[in-house]
């Protein structure tokens, strides 16, 4: 199948294949129209795809039961599926930004993919964490999920001198501020972070998933230790599936830091 075929929204055709059941091609099917958001509209009911792929009701429905079981669709006896909404996970501007406390707020089952975790020279992340150019770092990177579909990619340098323990923790699990702490003794006390969106490479977005015209939150962040720099951290996050909230009252509104202002200069550039 060619890649245009594969992006069409448009169902492909279903053929009987030696060591295939029809059932698995229509599942890997409708798998790939609802990450290319074919079913704005609505998800097809039973009869529907029965006439749509020229299969049995019964391969729709063994189909449809994946589906469901997934969590990609959702509908109980005697109505119609629909296309699951994806779960939001909220994040509250002005709080210490951690990706693992907000999906666990949210019950959702989570675990990384760890991608890098080495020692590495990067003279311009050394600079922006106050160092000298050539000071080793040690390097994470993660591909985070949530609920079992991806979330997030995740890049991390700290000082090689603090952190030299987390090179053999496992992130598989848990939160890295966790292990920063229990490992290393360093505990985050504040920073700054710089919240925008943006639109994912199609590398970045062959892992993170999701539709192609979605946008990603870019999370840049410096983090500090009473003080000192102890974490650069570049987190893109899909926006499907991740807001920011914020307080407010009539008396203070919004309480927020617009580096895109005319009349205010950015210390960092």
């Amino acid at each position: 199948m060619s890649d245009t075929e594969t992006d069409a929204p448009g169902p492909a055709v279903i053929r009987r294949e030696p060591g295939r059941l029809l059932w698995e091609q229509l599942l890997d099917d409708l798998r790939r129209r609802l990450d290319v958001d074919a079913f704005t509209d609505g998800f097809p009911g039973e009869l529907a795809l029965v006439e749509e792929y020229g299969v049995s009701r019964h391969t729709v429905r063994q189909a449809v039961k994946v589906l469901r079981d997934e969590g990609r669709v959702v509908g109980t006896r005697g109505r119609p599926s629909r296309q699951a909404e994806p779960v939001e996970i909220a994040q509250r501007l002005g709080a210490l930004y951690s990706l693992h406390e907000s999906v666990r707020a949210m019950g959702l089952e989570q675990q990384s993919v760890v991608r890098a975790l080495d020692i590495r020279a990067d003279g311009v992340i050394a600079a922006r964490l106050g160092l000298e150019e050539s000071t080793p770092l040690v390097h994470l990177e993660r591909l985070r999920f949530a609920g079992g579909d991806p979330l997030a990619l995740d890049r991390v340098w700290l000082p090689h001198d603090l952190a030299a323990p987390l090179l053999t923790a496992d992130f598989t699990t848990g939160a890295l501020y966790e292990r920063y702490a229990e490992l290393c003794g360093v505990v985050l006390t504040g920073g700054e972070e710089t919240i925008q969106p943006i639109l994912p490479t199609p590398a970045e977005h062959r892992l993170l998933g999701g539709s192609p015209s979605t946008a990603a939150f870019s999370v840049r962040r410096l983090g500090c230790a009473k003080g000192r720099p102890v974490e650069w951290r570049q987190t893109l996050v899909r926006g499907d599936r991740f807001v920011l909230r914020a307080d407010f009252s009539t008396k203070d509104g919004y309480q927020l830091d617009l580096l895109g202002s005319p009349d205010r200069k950015d210390p960092r550039r």
